[in-house]
């Protein structure tokens, strides 16, 4: 990508590169990339901006949760698109191309092992290598904005804090891995994707998310406010819906947070 200029960043100056129609903006820290995004205003040809952070001093996770990340080691970056032409019903499918294009580009370093786990971390068999936190803004019954916030474990090899299963890439194969090589690659399969709903392939994302999904064939632990059963995913709705099938042949609904995979 090729360097055009420079303007004044969260602590240091920013380096903002442009390619096509996509920015990418520089940070050497920042409170967080999505919240730097939230008042961001785009140029009116700027059809997606990448916000990209060495550091995060209050990177968050779903929820209440934080994400950990050594400075330096990791990838934290936000993508801002706007989405107008997706029916809000079928926002899921953001998330959904979002995680898709995480697997993918990290399948040029990892062969087999990766998997989205509902609605959109990336695993390593049964560890955590990446979260993705999605913020949507809708007007006038419309997608308006979407900003999708990642961190991906790419070269921290010690995790201090009592998330149960983090691993890095580095952990996996050995070696660190070119950081801004990847982020090149997370950028354009994003890109790719992203064209593709754009054009109404809601059908091959939806089949390509179903068939990447972790623990998606047989039985599995699960647990829900009415404690622990075993489950075999069945789908998920266009809404982000999770249906599960228990032992017994019962169809249960969850919502984001209403159940638990037990690892």
């Amino acid at each position: 990508m090729k360097i055009i200029d420079a303007v004044l960043g969260f602590f240091k100056p920013t380096v903002v590169e442009k390619e096509r129609e996509v920015k990418v903006v520089r940070l050497d820290a920042v409170d967080s990339t999505n919240a730097y995004l939230r008042t961001y205003t785009p140029a009116e040809d700027e059809s997606m901006t990448v916000v990209v952070a060495d550091y995060q001093t209050a990177g968050k996770g779903q929820g209440t949760n934080t994400w950990e990340s050594e400075a330096g080691k990791n990838l934290l970056f936000s993508v801002l698109v706007h989405p107008t032409v997706l029916p809000v019903r079928s926002q899921f499918l953001l998330s959904e191309a979002g995680a898709l294009a995480l697997k993918e580009a990290l399948t040029d370093y990892v062969k087999e092992d990766i998997r989205l786990k509902w609605p959109n971390d990336i695993y390593w068999k049964d560890k955590k290598l990446s979260g993705t936190l999605i913020e949507t803004k809708l007007a006038s019954g419309r997608i308006k904005d979407c900003v999708f916030g990642v961190g991906l474990n790419v070269n921290q090899e010690t995790f201090h804090s009592d998330a149960p299963n983090p691993v890095s890439l580095c952990q996996i194969l050995g070696h660190e891995v070119d950081k801004e090589e990847l982020l090149k690659k997370i950028i354009k399969k994003f890109s790719e994707l992203y064209q593709l709903l754009e054009m109404g392939g809601y059908n091959d994302i939806s089949a390509m998310y179903h068939e990447a999904l972790y623990r998606r064939g047989g039985f599995h632990k699960f647990r829900d406010a009415d404690g622990e059963f075993d489950g075999a995913i069945v789908e998920v709705e266009d809404d982000g819906h999770l249906i599960l099938r228990d032992s017994k042949g019962m169809i249960r609904e969850y919502q984001f947070k209403e159940v638990e995979f037990i690892i």
